[in-house]
């Protein structure tokens, strides 16, 4: 049984024709509604492996999404892109939204931007108190 997962198989596949662009401008509008301030974006496509990102600062921090491009199984990379870029603009207007309740920092905590440039989704369990200690907690100290 094949478990990878396609672009076909996934929600918003094919759900539109507005080009993926316009889904990444609908996002920096959300943060810029939610008051943040966009730092960029862009699409990288690299050995066969693409992306959406969007970089953009909420409050004190910097946080940078990446969201991937499914591989399509019958090579629509046009619908692939499209797909990607809505789906990135739905998770930042939910955490928009989410913001308003919890806050940003809770709210972007996945996103967030680390002071050595990764985020913190990309780091490994067994580093996470050690990075929660060395970049979190001075941050939380400093804004007392």
């Amino acid at each position: 049984m094949d478990k990878k997962r396609y672009a076909e198989n996934m929600p918003y596949w094919k759900s539109g024709k507005s080009q993926p662009e316009s889904w990444i401008l609908k996002a920096k509008e959300e943060i810029k509604a939610a008051g943040g301030i966009g730092i960029g974006d862009g699409f990288l496509d690299y050995a066969g492996q693409a992306a959406f990102m969007l970089t953009f600062r909420l409050g004190e921090d910097v946080f940078k999404v990446m969201w991937p491009v499914m591989e399509s199984k019958t090579g629509n990379a046009l619908a692939a892109r499209r797909q990607a870029a809505t789906m990135l603009y739905h998770d930042v207007k939910a955490k928009c939204v989410s913001a308003r309740v919890l806050g940003v920092r809770k709210s972007f905590f996945s996103y967030l931007v680390l002071g050595d440039g990764r985020v913190v989704s990309d780091i490994g369990t067994s580093d996470l108190t050690t990075e929660i200690n060395q970049y979190l907690l001075p941050m939380q100290i400093e804004a007392r």
